[in-house]
């Protein structure tokens, strides 16, 4: 078994993130990222001269945090990557849950992007090492909140970890802050990785990361959380049962805990996601 809140959340901040100011125009967008491409360029032993465009510049810089130790990083960088992670938080638009129909149950379900969504908190489909996704500008979702929170976040990940001494185990959860993401927190869960066929103990693994992030969200306080499709997508669990095992776990909990008011989220990316999770919540 991992390490509970109580004991990590003594060496990790889970106090509100303050806000920056958004930068208001391209061209300080544009600086921001150069310094911040000169910090990591630096780090990592190279010359710092750098020409090319802000959308290559912008690349390089989730792609050399992608594949960055969580290492110590100067107030002054992070206070210019905070104000130009959420400058384009900004600008992809915050959708409040609020603004969510929730039916039975206290379930909504929400097809878009996990980032986008001012929940509470945002679960992450995590890998064993809590410290996300290493490959650059990698599409998992793993690599897509991590790029868009910011360093802090692996940063806070390995101190759990390094406070564990053990990978994460399938069907755990730890909570972080979200930093830059419109969410308060992020929950991080490691399912199960499926070869040829679902086994029994794989489907008890991917129930129990449903649970330990429902428990976990409600010992924190919190009022809502969205569900991303644990281990549907390169960890290969087949959506259809994926989401009806998500779907049975959060039901029967809800069951359990009629007191609780947490709202609940399911979100999809993929339209074929949407109509399997549709179809299912529409039988409960």
């Amino acid at each position: 078994m991992g390490i509970s809140l109580k004991k990590y959340r003594k060496v990790i901040d889970l106090s509100p993130y303050p806000r920056p100011e958004p930068f208001r125009t391209e061209e300080e967008k544009s600086a921001a990222c150069g310094e911040l491409l000169k910090f990591l360029l630096r780090e990592r032993g190279t010359i710092a001269a750098f020409n090319a465009t802000y959308a290559r510049k912008r690349e390089l810089v989730r792609a050399y945090m992608n594949q960055r130790s969580p290492l110590p990083v100067p107030q002054e960088i992070l206070a210019l990557q905070d104000r130009l992670f959420w400058t384009e938080t900004l600008e992809r638009g915050i959708l409040s849950v609020d603004e969510l129909t929730f039916g039975r149950y206290d379930i909504a379900l929400w097809e878009g992007d996990i980032t986008r969504l001012a929940a509470d908190g945002i679960v992450n489909a995590a890998n064993k090492t809590l410290l996300g996704c290493f490959v650059p500008g990698h599409h998992c979702i793993d690599n897509v909140i991590h790029s868009f929170a910011g360093m802090q976040l692996r940063d806070d990940c390995a101190k759990i970890m390094a406070l564990q001494e053990q990978e994460e185990e399938c069907g755990e959860a730890k909570l972080t802050r979200a930093y830059n993401l419109p969410s308060r927190f992020v929950l991080h869960t490691v399912g199960p990785m499926v070869g040829l066929e679902v086994t029994k103990q794989q489907r008890a693994q991917l129930r129990g990361c449903y649970l330990s992030c429902l428990n976990l969200a409600e010992e924190a306080g919190l009022d809502s959380v969205a569900f991303c499709c644990i281990s549907t997508g390169v960890f290969n669990f087949p959506r259809e049962e994926a989401a009806e095992i998500a779907v049975g776990a959060v039901v029967n909990w809800r069951l359990r805990h009629r007191e609780s008011k947490l709202k609940i989220v399911f979100n999809t990316y993929l339209p074929e996601d949407t109509e399997v999770y549709r179809n299912i919540l529409g039988l409960v």
